[in-house]
């Protein structure tokens, strides 16, 4: 029997963390603080990537014990500008005014150290998402319920936008911010089998 690993998400998002216990991983929560607007990068998928590493990093530098630490960051890729939070309400009534009837990407970065020996592998996966026609006044109450100041591309497929977004092709999980297919192949490249995970 081997010793079970420790895994740290490097992120606060309730749902990524729930993709993983859903997966049988039991992961500890320890928030990057990493400045999202400081980074930049040539694409919305590198910046994904880029983001995920970041907070990866700056989590793993405050672990000593062999844990295995995950960041992730997801942004909507529309016409090759990466969209994440929107500022405020306005933003978010102008962005689902632009994505409404369009098709976009949701790019997340995915990040994994080893802190036991430092090593690390980095990827994005990438789901195609077809958006919905809401009305003015249903993209007016979807804003006032301040869900969409919260995530990446200011919509959820699990929550109150669900019924605005006509379908997605790729992983569900991915748009929720974490692809689990993804996650397992990093991890094996680490050489660590995600059943040996399961808590």
């Amino acid at each position: 029997m081997t010793e079970q690993r420790v895994i740290v998400l490097a992120s606060a998002s309730p749902a990524r963390r729930g993709l993983l216990k859903s997966a049988g991983l039991d992961p500890k929560v320890i928030v990057s603080g990493v400045d999202e607007d400081a980074i930049t990068a040539d694409t919305p998928g590198e910046l994904a990537r880029v983001l995920a590493e970041a907070k990866a990093a700056v989590v793993a530098g405050q672990l000593r014990d062999g844990a295995l630490v995950i960041g992730c960051d997801s942004v909507l890729d529309l016409d090759g500008e990466a969209l994440g939070k929107p500022a405020d309400a306005e933003e978010a009534a102008a962005r689902w005014k632009a994505m409404r009837g369009r098709t976009g990407v949701l790019r997340t970065g995915h990040c994994v150290i080893d802190t036991a020996n430092g090593r690390q592998v980095s990827a994005t996966a990438s789901t195609t998402v077809r958006f919905g026609n809401p009305d003015d006044a249903e993209i007016a109450a979807y804003v006032a319920s301040g869900e969409p100041l919260q995530v990446a591309g200011a919509f959820t497929l699990d929550g109150l936008s669900a019924p605005f977004i006509d379908g997605i092709d790729g992983d569900h999980g991915n748009v929720l911010g974490l692809s689990l297919p993804l996650l397992r192949r990093l991890l094996a490249d680490l050489g660590v089998r995600i059943t040996d995970l399961w808590a």
